[in-house]
């Protein structure tokens, strides 16, 4: 590791973003487990499940799967975010699925708070690989 000059904050020994984006992935996969269950949550209650609302929530639950191996991305936050909104707009095929939208949009605000934690201590040096 290089030694920074005067007035100059050291880079982090090891990457934090790495570990930022485990939690992102895991995220999105739990979110996905919870909509591939909301399938019988739908089918049980209500008008019961048709071919139009078992497949926007098959997909939705597969392209989160597909995108929680995506989050190396520098466009990765906002595919999470668009998908977020996308299960909110699942309201209409069955309102059990935007109650799970809203649950993890907080889930994902909190994250984007982390995200900004996290560039605020790197920028400062605060991170315990950034002392010296």
């Amino acid at each position: 590791m290089t030694v920074p000059e005067a007035g100059q904050v050291p880079p982090p020994a090891r990457d934090p973003w790495k570990g930022f984006r485990g939690v992102c992935a895991g995220t999105l996969v739990l979110e996905a487990i919870v909509v591939f269950l909301s399938l019988p949550v739908v089918a049980t209650v209500g008008g019961g499940l048709t071919w139009i609302s078992g497949t926007y929530i098959i997909a939705l639950g597969v392209v989160m799967l597909l995108g929680a191996g995506l989050q190396g991305r520098s466009w990765a936050l906002s595919l999470d975010l668009a998908l977020q909104v996308l299960v909110i707009l699942g309201f209409f095929a069955h309102p059990s699925i935007a109650v799970v939208g809203v649950l993890f949009l907080a889930v994902w605000v909190y994250l984007l708070y982390l995200r900004r934690d996290l560039r605020k201590r790197i920028a400062e040096g605060r991170l315990p690989s950034q002392r010296e």
